[in-house]
């Protein structure tokens, strides 16, 4: 049974969607998803591989056609012109120039939304890459690159930021500071939605949208995640959700059938 997060009195969400069907073929990849992402926070995404996630965040920026059901963006239909300037996204894989620096990307991209030079630096400052502004992007780390998309999506100030997978391949120093970045983002009213496979990832976020073959399992906090779990360690948590979803005993049934 799926729980929603209740929006603040006054405050409309930043992302709804109602009865979402997305089918590849005879293949069905979301199965009828109905939630809401509060504006202002950082929701997280949460998990396996292969259930769905970035086919979910496709559309919500409008790159991925729905089957069935509808998405609001911001009060506007999913991929709405209207949301051009207000919706940023950061795949997997950086999306940058390699040619050019750090600094041209940003300014190249910031220029399609009437972004000025401050604007520029100000990204670029945000995700901690000021000393390596005109270093060329081919030239950087795996990480450092996915930093420069990351930049190039924050120049035009966008309400609502979605990030697929951003702390893979990072060491934990820099996922610990890419947290802190997004909490200041979230903090300034940023609407943030964060995609991971990584449940330890799940305590960084003010709400959780978790999936399992295409289906939500439920919409809650992370502390509600581990009062539902029986756990404090939220992967723990995730995992008796699903064995409990599946009929089949958790462990802590076992310990528990065990003792008695």
């Amino acid at each position: 049974m799926n729980r929603h997060v209740a929006e603040p009195a006054g405050v409309a969400p930043a992302v709804e969607a109602s009865g979402v069907h997305v089918n590849r073929g005879r293949t069905r990849i979301l199965r009828g998803l109905d939630f809401t992402i509060g504006a202002g926070r950082i929701t997280g995404l949460l998990g396996p591989s292969g259930s769905g996630k970035t086919t979910l965040m496709r559309a919500i920026v409008g790159a991925q056609r729905l089957s069935a059901g509808a998405v609001t963006v911001l009060g506007q239909p999913a991929g709405a012109a209207a949301l051009r300037h207000d919706v940023g996204y950061v795949t997997q894989s950086p999306s940058v120039y390699p040619d050019l620096s750090v600094e041209a990307n940003v300014r190249y991209f910031g220029a399609m939304h009437g972004a000025t030079a401050a604007d520029t630096a100000e990204a670029i400052a945000a995700v901690g890459l000021e000393d390596l502004a005109r270093q060329r992007t081919a030239d950087l780390s795996g990480g450092q690159s996915s930093r420069v998309s990351l930049a190039c999506a924050l120049v035009s100030h966008p309400g609502l930021l979605v990030l697929d997978e951003p702390t893979v391949g990072l060491d934990p120093v820099l996922r610990a500071e890419l947290w802190e970045r997004f909490a200041t983002m979230a903090a300034s009213g940023t609407t943030l939605l964060v995609s991971s496979h990584v449940m330890e990832e799940a305590s960084h976020c003010s709400s959780l949208l978790l999936l399992r073959e295409g289906l939500l399992m439920a919409s809650l906090t992370p502390a509600e995640l581990g009062e539902r779990g029986h756990s404090t360690d939220l992967e723990q948590a995730f995992l008796h959700l699903i064995r409990e979803a599946e009929g089949k005993p958790s462990r802590t049934d076992r310990n528990e059938s065990q003792v008695a």
